[in-house]
């Protein structure tokens, strides 16, 4: 039937201007979700420096604690990873890239015989490794696109528990550095133990004269050692801000990208359903045509059989 394809592509330019919609305002949601958590990545800044600096001037001024946060272990048996991803997908490569590099880093402690414990921050972390057989340790999840400090103090618990046990020699932490708003790349980075006192006083650029005046209860090495555990936290929760600027950046790319392939793909559908209708409307005056001259024929005949007949 001629007008066949013409009503199928029809529906279908319908069918993909409807996703163009649903993805035009995911695009806008995701840009105004990313805006809001630079805002907090930047908020949150100033606390986790202030901490860093008082942690390097107590060191510089030759504070020194005997910390579980600080063990150092020559030999490293077992490692934790904390593996940051989002909850949901539709946001290009931004799981994919973390979670092989996350793989890259287990494969490489289990090809040597070492143990590994995975601690899985978001759904996708946990449902990919999972469904490949790894063992997760803990599954964290529900937040990855608004953490807050208490979900990072919840992880840093468990990490602690994990470290000051000695269950694990060494903990790192794989997630999505925020860049800028076109920039951001998977990292790993060591995260425990973290760089004795003597290395934070020597390359952390500690002020000595910053602490003249101040007096300690009950001692610079008490209050260090009480800023330590705090120091993880915000460590975390920084990368937390990190991984969800990041995650709404590359959704708001991804769903232009999809949105610009729908205004595409509707443009030659559009111009494959001018075809159509043409070839349509070809197809009927060439019947009307035929029939014409059919019609006419007949006439002639008709005249012709008078004409003898008289």
């Amino acid at each position: 039937m001629p007008g066949g394809a013409e009503r199928i592509l029809r529906r279908r330019i319908g069918s993909v201007s409807n996703t163009k919609k649903i993805t035009r305002a995911m695009e806008l949601i995701a840009a105004t979700r990313v805006a809001r958590a630079q805002q907090r990545a930047r908020a949150a800044r100033p606390y986790s420096e202030q901490l860093t600096g008082v942690i390097e001037d107590l060191a510089a001024g030759g504070a020194d604690v005997d910390h579980p946060l600080l063990r150092q272990t020559e030999n490293v048996s077992s490692v934790a990873f904390i593996v940051c991803a989002g909850d949901r997908g539709l946001a290009g490569p931004y799981n994919s890239a973390v979670l092989r590099i996350a793989e890259r880093e287990v494969q490489a402690m289990r090809s040597e015989g070492d143990a590994y414990h995975i601690l899985a921050v978001g759904r996708k972390v946990t449902d990919y490794f999972a469904f490949r057989g790894y063992q997760i340790d803990r599954s964290f999840g529900g937040f990855t696109d608004n953490p807050s400090f208490e979900d990072a103090r919840a992880i840093a618990r468990r990490v602690r528990e994990l470290f000051d046990s000695g269950e694990v020699d060494q903990v790192d932490l794989i997630y999505t550095e925020f860049v800028s708003i076109g920039t951001q790349r998977p990292v790993v980075r060591r995260f425990l133990p973290l760089e004795r006192t003597a290395v934070m006083a020597e390359e952390g650029g500690g002020d000595v004269a910053a602490l003249a005046g101040f007096s300690f209860e009950p001692s610079a090495e008490g209050v260090l050692s009480d800023l330590l555990p705090r120091y993880v936290e915000a460590r975390l929760f920084t990368a937390l801000l990190d991984a969800a600027a990041s995650e709404h950046a590359n959704r708001q790319r991804a769903m232009k990208a999809a949105t610009d392939n729908a205004e595409e793909l509707i443009v030659k559908l559009s111009r494959a359903m001018n075809r159509a209708r043409q070839e349509s409307i070809t197809t009927e005056i060439m019947e009307i045509v035929s029939g014409s001259e059919a019609l006419g024929a007949d006439d002639e005949k008709q005249i012709e059989h008078l004409l003898l007949s008289e």
